[in-house]
């Protein structure tokens, strides 16, 4: 029940009717039995700054960015961590005695499955300890997305991180951008989608960024294929993408004997990585915000 001791979390966006984070976190929020409530709190492009000086008005403690506000608020911030600057965006934002502080949960969500043993129905996962430092990840697509899944390649050691795009102005620039980072990538190549099915049969971890395959076009793959044939039996293929699921690209990686993880257990570890730093805990119940998650897309 909200009261008037209840303390405020939220997600930011323009629209934001459509964010999936009230359920994950007011579910975690009433199996703790912790007095906080999260709210969804349309913000129009133009009034961040005055809707940031409200939340701190009012006692709000952190909140969720998305669209359009993962950039623009990195100005308006005290404290920027290296990870959000890497990525050049921001989806978390708490209060501290300095004042807003932001981070990017995005790249802990990626690894979290990357990093820990399956759970079902994630049919994905490489056991904790696992070496990457001899394998190979290639990355469809030179976006925001894209950023988040470079930096935790990055991290988890892989020996080549490999990024396809269609422009290549764009991709050099994306290349570019790594080099004088806050984490800089070394081992980064960029590729037009000429040489993806060559990339593909290197891969052994094979992730989607793009949107293609999102519904309401569930019907289609960011691979077509003849080419998604030459993904090897083993390799662990993500989609970030959530809705469908599974998507037609995870779908045929699986027929291929390729291992499947897809984007809902990203959004429910992001979240939980954001949740902790709110709550200030070092767990949080990741099986009921994915339940809660599964159950508001009618997946169960």
């Amino acid at each position: 029940m909200i009261k008037g001791t209840t303390k405020l979390l939220g997600v930011i966006g323009h629209p934001v009717e459509h964010s999936l984070s009230p359920a994950m976190h007011n579910a975690a929020i009433s199996h703790l039995g912790v007095d906080f409530v999260y709210l969804p709190f349309p913000v129009k492009p133009g009034d961040l700054k005055a809707a940031l000086a409200g939340f701190a008005a009012i006692g709000v403690r952190g909140f969720s960015i998305t669209i359009p506000h993962k950039q623009a608020i990195l100005p308006l911030l005290s404290e920027v961590s290296p990870i959000a600057r890497a990525i050049g965006a921001v989806n978390t934002v708490y209060l501290t005695d300095k004042g807003w502080c932001g981070t990017n949960t995005d790249v802990e969500g990626f690894l979290a499955p990357l990093q820990s043993p399956p759970t079902p129905p994630y049919q994905g996962g490489a056991r904790g300890g696992s070496d990457w430092s001899q394998k190979v990840a290639v990355i469809l697509g030179n976006g925001g997305a894209a950023r988040a899944v470079v930096a935790g390649c990055a991290q988890l050691g892989c020996a080549e991180i490999h990024v396809v795009g269609r422009s290549e102005q764009n991709l050099a620039e994306f290349q570019q951008s790594w080099v004088n980072s806050p984490m800089p990538v070394q081992n980064l190549q960029v590729h037009t989608w000429e040489n993806l099915s060559m990339l593909i049969s290197q891969a052994d971890l094979l992730v989607n960024t793009t949107p293609v395959g999102m519904y309401p076009q569930g019907e289609k793959s960011p691979v077509v294929a003849g080419e998604i044939d030459r993904i090897s039996a083993g390799a662990i293929v993500y989609d970030l993408i959530y809705t469908p699921n599974p998507t037609q690209f995870l779908k045929d990686a699986q027929l291929r004997g390729a291992r499947a993880i897809d984007g809902l257990e990203m959004l429910v570890q992001q979240g939980a990585a954001a949740l902790k730093i709110w709550l200030n805990k070092e767990s949080v119940p990741v099986d009921v915000m994915r339940q809660a998650l599964r159950q508001h897309l009618g997946l169960d």
